[in-house]
């Protein structure tokens, strides 16, 4: 391994290697949830205003809600000179890019498709794991990271048919994922000497810093509505502030690759919110294949053998 991914990647211990304990599937479950509702608020978000506005905005209240929750708890611990570059690399990956292309792919592609590569996560995760970290998993949690992809395969596809795919979506979207498989083995080592508010609160900063530029442009053509600007909120403070603070926490407690597992529940949960709230139609596959998501998340929580 050369100096530079040294400095970049680093192998850091999970606080619990062994079965999920309760405290864990409480942020594995309420990470999924929050995030498997912000995919109603995004597109609710985007009918009124720009996707620059809808990214920036995500990561500023994000940003500030997590320095409100540092100012009150008196958490002021700094930076190191020396972490400062994989902070400014989480960044762009784990915020500002995805960010950025999650609201434009949307405007191409159709829910299906987006549930199948966002799915893609934990394998991701995975291969940079191996490559760059040398941490593999073993027994039921490499069966799980197979089980559940294959659950989000006939999840997508039984809901292919919902609306359009362009190539250029797809791209997005997958560009996205490779941020994120990169972002979770970056995360651990800082989690483990900062903590999650500090983490985040940083991280998060870089990221609105790095997005206000593409947030400015066109910025009057936005149409500033009371279900938009809430989505925005909601979207911001508990979407993205609470939650990216919760899944660093949870990085640090079960590891990088078991964390990833939660994209394996968010289509779930957007197909029950979507049945539920929007009278969306379910198909046998979606049937088949939600359940099957949900036992390989449960094989990932389990203790490596």
């Amino acid at each position: 391994m050369t100096e530079s991914k040294q400095k970049i990647f680093i192998a850091t211990k999970a606080d619990n290697e062994g079965d999920f304990s309760t405290k864990d599937w409480s942020l594995f479950l309420g990470i999924s949830l929050i995030w498997g509702s912000s995919f109603l608020l995004m597109a609710e978000a985007i009918e009124a205003l720009r996707p620059g506005v809808v990214t920036f905005g995500r990561a500023s209240l994000g940003a500030l809600t997590l320095w409100v929750i540092r100012l009150i708890s008196y958490r002021g611990k700094k930076i190191d000179s020396a972490d400062r570059a994989r902070i400014y690399v989480l960044g762009a990956l784990w915020v500002a890019i995805p960010f950025t292309l999650f609201p434009l792919a949307q405007q191409s592609i159709n829910s299906a498709v987006t549930g199948l590569l966002n799915g893609a996560t934990p394998v991701l995760a995975t291969l940079v794991s191996v490559i760059l970290v040398r941490v593999k998993p073993r027994g039921k949690q490499l069966l799980g990271l197979l089980v559940g992809f294959a659950g989000i395969v006939l999840v997508s596809l039984g809901s292919a048919g919902q609306g359009s795919s362009e190539a250029k979506g797809v791209a997005m979207v997958l560009l996205a994922t490779v941020c994120y498989g990169f972002a979770l083995n970056i995360a651990p080592p800082l989690q483990a000497k900062y903590g999650g508010i500090v983490l985040m609160s940083n991280v998060l900063t870089v990221a609105t810093v790095l997005v206000t530029p593409y947030a400015l442009y066109k910025v009057d053509e936005n149409q500033w509505q009371t279900s938009s600007s809430l989505s925005i909120l909601f979207l911001g403070a508990v979407g993205t502030g609470l939650a990216y603070l919760m899944m660093s926490n949870l990085v640090g407690r079960v590891g990088s690759i078991r964390a990833s597992f939660i994209t394996y529940l968010i289509p779930v949960v957007s197909l029950v919110l979507g049945v539920l709230l929007r009278n969306d139609t379910v198909t046998t596959l979606t049937l088949i294949g939600a359940p099957i998501t949900i036992v390989g998340a449960y094989l990932a929580s389990k203790k490596q053998r």
